[in-house]
């Protein structure tokens, strides 16, 4: 209810911010003169599906690591443990976007711009892994900031060369050959691709992309932030 009800417009900033990042990035494209076609799909489609999943990622992320602090009233209740505020507002951004996304897919394609998921059960699949991704990274970094509520700061600044860094805005087959291979390192452009190749028929995902090495990253995080929570239970009910 907090997250919805913060004030008069924070339910319709849920739709207007992915909108208002279309907006931008088309206006930015067409400014700085760069070809908007996307090879196998339509740019503002292509578009819209980078920066929702994104977005998703960013949230849950942001306002996970943050939990253990916002709801630290919640722990006068024994059965209320640190980790269980973490994961119940990844639950709900991760909801959230969610139904952002199901409503952009009726709004754009309302407006002409085919955003129908061409393989749906990609979709699911991927959009789960990414939700489960944005949980894990939450769990490792809700330690860190509680510990060092100073630490948000840089995080939160990683986040801005990481959006561009995932194939958000560029296509990723437009930067050479050679940078290629170290941006591929970047898992977050691995789940972008591969959801990006669900919503569209004859879109190529680039070479490399792998589904496997995006879920050893999602597990691996998931397995790293439990364990945290637990290791530093006491420390975190104590701050």
């Amino acid at each position: 209810m907090a997250r919805i009800s913060a004030d008069r417009v924070a339910w319709l900033w849920l739709l207007a911010e992915p909108i208002a990042h279309v907006a931008l990035l088309v206006w930015v494209r067409t400014l700085i003169g760069r070809i908007r076609v996307i090879p196998g799909a339509e740019f503002i489609p292509w578009l819209v599906v980078g920066i929702t999943t994104f977005i998703m990622f960013r949230n849950q992320m942001n306002r996970g690591m943050e939990a253990i602090a916002a709801n630290r009233g919640l722990f006068a209740y024994r059965q209320v443990q640190p980790v269980d505020t973490v994961l119940a507002r990844c639950g709900l951004e991760g909801a959230i976007s969610t139904v952002v996304i199901t409503l952009m897919v009726f709004l754009f394609s309302l407006l002409g711009h085919n955003l129908v998921p061409y393989h749906p059960m990609v979709v699911l699949h991927i959009w789960v892994t990414v939700w489960a991704f944005g949980m894990g990274v939450a769990l490792i970094f809700s330690v860190v900031v509680t510990s060092l509520p100073e630490a948000s700061k840089f995080i939160r600044m990683f986040m801005f060369p990481l959006y561009f860094l995932s194939g958000i805005m560029l296509p990723i087959q437009y930067f050479p050959h050679d940078l290629q291979q170290y941006l591929l390192y970047n898992p977050m452009l691995h789940a972008v691709e591969l959801i990006r190749a669900g919503f569209f028929e004859t879109y190529r995902a680039v070479d490399g992309v792998s589904a496997l090495y995006l879920h050893q990253w999602v597990w691996g995080s998931v397995f790293l932030g439990l364990l945290l929570q637990l290791r530093f239970k006491q420390r975190l009910l104590a701050q």
